[in-house]
């Protein structure tokens, strides 16, 4: 008998968003319980944390790694996407969003991203979906909500610009052929909810 898998997490967190996709991409059934973050219980430090057979574990632990390439050299890859998904992409999409720098900066990281995408492949270390992918999509898709619907502390008018920089201009044509494959995911589809982004991302004190 397989053991009871519980994920506790949030829906507008990014990080319990990856682990919840990941155990999507399991297919093996879980329990999951949303945490209000603004009213955490006392017993409970931070989101996401999983529970496999009674014993909490992180969320790199079995079953999870089962998305892990067995490929030393696509492992490689993917360690060094997700550094620079932390690293390039991160840094100055919270600087803009949540102190309202100019966006330029956030469309270098995602150009800077851009180039360690393969140029034939679906994903970002060849046609399987690894952990990599699993790390960058709830980024991303928090992005397209965020810069859309014009939430952020940068100028009125600058989220749906740069969105349509980055869906218009040629230059992005090889980042939004990735974020598609990665929103066509199932496992994707099945974990993302939309409005209650929307509802977390409202305008900044400073634009209302």
């Amino acid at each position: 008998m397989t053991p009871q898998i519980t994920l506790y997490a949030a829906k507008i967190c990014p990080y319990a968003h990856r682990a919840e996709i990941a155990l999507a991409e399991t297919g093996l059934p879980f329990k999951r319980v949303e945490i209000d973050l603004k009213n955490k219980p006392e017993w409970y430090p931070k989101v996401p944390a999983i529970t496999y057979g009674g014993a909490e574990h992180p969320p790199e632990a079995p079953p999870l790694t089962q998305r892990s390439s067995p490929n030393p050299s696509s492992s490689a890859k993917a360690r060094y996407f997700v550094e620079a998904v932390g690293s390039r992409f991160a840094p100055p999409w919270y600087a803009s969003y949540g102190r309202g720098e100019p966006l330029d900066k956030l469309l270098d990281g995602i150009e800077s991203l851009q180039a360690l995408l393969p140029a034939t492949s679906k994903f970002a270390v060849g046609d399987q979906y690894t952990i990599a992918d699993i790390v960058a999509t709830p980024f991303f898709a928090r992005l397209e909500v965020a810069l859309t619907n014009d939430f952020g502390a940068y100028a009125p008018g600058e989220g749906p610009k740069a969105w349509k920089t980055l869906t218009t201009e040629p230059r992005f044509a090889r980042w939004l052929e990735y974020y598609k494959n990665l929103t066509a995911r199932e496992s994707f589809k099945k974990t993302f909810d939309e409005e209650a982004i929307k509802r977390a991302y409202v305008a900044p004190a400073s634009r209302k």
